[in-house]
């Protein structure tokens, strides 16, 4: 089971000075690629080989709010951040028993505005279906963090001051409700960040949130990360391990 964020004390600790990047890796659906025109989606056997690729290397797969509580006590240099975005139903099907094989943890970014839905934002489709309430609090009993990805995955750098403080805050409030605990990660919709979003997750209570690439921001409220997809094999994972940390700017407050 893995420690609750409340248990680990995020957000209490210290800030300390501007650290190495991090290691977090994105995910999104876990099952059949063949229709597949966002490269969102890895087959259950690939994510299998890549949790077997971290375990040969002596790494750990923890949700971010484990990883950054082990690194405010300085510690987690082994341990990589596990992220998947959007709350797919097969997280559950898919992807949590294989987590639980290789004893990973994991962050799952859940859209409560659309629970038991489908990603209606990806106009190419195909469809797949959300996690309802009841998957999201099953996933939630089995140890995984959940977080916000907003309420309906909206470009929060697009949207109106109103629909920005919806989003963000309004999405909090709703996962708290429903997972009777502290919601404490937000992850921005299609990765996009800019000032005023970061603010108004930070002003939200969000002790971190997740970007993809966030530029010129840093610190825990602009966190990037890696996209791993299904052509990723042990070499590209490797690649991409080792350039992360060339390519990032060491994170303010970690």
């Amino acid at each position: 089971m893995v420690a609750s964020v409340d248990s680990i004390g995020i957000g209490r600790l210290p800030a300390a000075r501007p650290g190495p990047v991090p290691w977090v890796a994105m995910y999104h659906s876990v099952g059949d690629c063949s229709d597949d025109p966002y490269r969102i989606t890895v087959t259950p056997e690939r994510l299998e080989r890549q949790l077997a690729w971290l375990r040969r290397r002596g790494l750990r797969g923890v949700s971010v709010a484990e990883l950054l509580a082990a690194r405010a006590r300085g510690e987690g240099r082994r341990l990589v951040g596990l992220t998947f975005d959007d709350g797919y139903a097969d997280f559950a099907t898919d992807a949590l028993p294989l987590l639980r094989r290789w004893n990973c943890g994991a962050t799952l970014f859940v859209l409560p505005g659309r629970l038991g839905g489908d990603n209606a934002w990806d106009p190419l489709g195909p469809r797949k279906p959300l996690l309802t309430a009841d998957g999201i609090r099953h996933a939630a009993a089995e140890g995984v963090e959940i977080g916000s990805h907003g309420l309906t995955h909206v470009d929060l750098t697009k949207a109106d001051d109103l629909t920005l403080k919806t989003e963000v805050a309004e999405s909090r409030a709703l996962l708290t409700e429903l997972t009777g605990t502290r919601v404490d990660g937000f992850c921005y919709p299609y990765g996009t960040i800019d000032t005023r979003a970061v603010e108004a997750v930070r002003e939200a209570g969000y002790a971190y949130a997740c970007a993809i690439d966030p530029g010129p921001l840093t610190g825990p409220h602009a966190l990037p990360r890696v996209y791993i997809g299904q052509d990723d094999t042990a070499l590209r994972l490797h690649l991409k391990h080792w350039l992360h940390r060339l390519r990032r700017r060491p994170v303010e407050g970690l």
